[in-house]
């Protein structure tokens, strides 16, 4: 007997928060649904704290469901406040449409286009841009009690600053994207992060209302560590998904060296790895969590990066780490020899001044020996031969001079 993907999910700890739980796992036992998550397009690139998302999306879609995968081009406008103490800065209009066609080029990693259940990509600015304010308000304002939503937790926290009349729109709007999934494609279910429930609970609720059928809510837990802070945040900024923003083998060191109270549920939530495959993975909290661990950063690089990406960031960190055999290169020009610009020709930070913290907080060795000033000169030798350059403990590279 096939399972029923809710149970999958529910085992893999994917499910957060449900509405009309046993109805919505009849349906999904009985047919195919179409459901959606959307995307606010705040950056060139999706990054792995969306990854939690992504993959749950793709174990419905296994399960014989459909995929909508919604870029905020509409929303991303406003700027949503959950979970936010100030208001976001008003995007361009120019540099959203940018960055939905860079995440667009990264969804084949996660999701099929072909078949049955092949998912749909939409911005929800063509149904946004052009509304009429006076419609808009008459049709999905008039069901919307203000005393109600000031309470929701999306809002809290922008109480004591002050939340824009702006801001306080976003809720509406995206229950919106519901209602019009639902006319224009038969989409009874929105899944997100669990910081989105208000405004998720908001859209199934004005379905009901709207049209008087039912319509069903779902949240996923948000990848945190086991501290509690979002995962997928470096002092140097986001883990991304873009190669071109962190490399495979960054990619790989960043999930390699994870602490080990965090392997289990990244298996869990990142990968496709059997839950029972997980458990002997992780039983044993010596070092061959390092194996766990190896393992976890192949899976995952494997989905985002390809197979021959993961196999050669696999032989790159034992190379570096283990063997010292294989390591991953790069290059730098003759005339290239302050150590400050060495880091930015290398593109291993954004900035001088990043490159200064790092360097003036020990993170930068050359070779084995730790670099203090940002004014260290590469030796004439260094240059000849090429040198392993460290930064922090997880992160080593060959760098030649050509």
């Amino acid at each position: 007997m096939k399972k029923n993907v809710l149970d999958i999910l529910k085992e893999r700890g994917f499910v957060k928060q449900t509405v009309f739980e046993d109805d919505l796992y009849k349906l999904l036992g009985t047919e195919s649904v179409i459901f959606y998550v959307g995307f606010d397009p705040t950056a060139d690139s999706l990054h792995v704290g969306h990854m939690l998302a992504l993959i749950g999306m793709s174990h419905l879609q296994k399960a014989g469901h459909r995929p909508i995968v919604l870029f905020g081009g509409g929303t991303g406008l406003i700027g949503d406040p959950s979970g936010r103490t100030d208001m976001r800065p008003m995007a361009d209009k120019d540099a959203v449409k940018h960055n939905v066609e860079c995440f667009k080029r990264q969804l084949s990693a996660f999701f099929s286009f072909e078949g049955e259940n092949a998912a749909i990509i939409l911005n929800n600015a063509s149904w946004l841009t052009n509304l009429n304010y006076i419609d808009f308000l008459r049709e999905v304002g008039a069901h919307f009690s203000v005393n109600k939503m000031l309470t929701a937790d999306c809002f809290k926290s922008r109480m004591e600053k002050g939340l824009s009349f702006m801001e306080f729109n976003y809720m509406l709007m995206q229950a919106y994207d519901f209602l019009v999934l639902y006319r224009d494609y038969g989409c009874k279910l929105e899944c997100g992060g669990d910081d989105q429930w208000s405004n998720i609970l908001a859209g199934a609720d004005l379905i009901r209302r709207k049209v008087g059928v039912a319509a069903y809510a779902m949240t996923f837990p948000l990848l945190t560590t086991s501290d509690g802070t979002k995962m997928g945040k470096t002092k140097n900024g986001a883990v991304w998904l873009d190669d071109n923003k962190t490399s495979p083998y960054e990619f790989f060191q960043y999930f390699r060296n994870i602490p080990d109270a965090d392997t289990a549920n990244c298996l869990r939530f990142l990968t496709y790895l059997p839950i029972e495959e997980i458990k002997v993975l992780t039983a044993h909290l010596d070092e061959r969590m390092n194996y766990a661990k190896e393992r976890l950063a192949y899976e995952v690089t494997k989905i985002v990066h390809g197979e021959n990406a993961a196999s050669r960031a696999l032989a790159e960190s034992k190379g570096a780490f283990e063997t010292g055999s294989v390591m991953p290169e790069m290059t730098i020009s003759k005339g290239v020899t302050k150590i400050i610009d060495v880091l930015i020709a290398l593109n291993l930070v954004k900035s001088r001044g990043e490159a200064k913290r790092l360097i003036e907080g020990g993170g930068i060795y050359i070779n084995e020996s730790r670099i203090d000033s940002i004014e260290m000169e590469i030796g004439s030798e260094l240059l000849e031969t090429g040198f392993v350059l460290h930064k922090g403990k997880k992160v080593r590279y060959k760098v030649l001079v050509l």
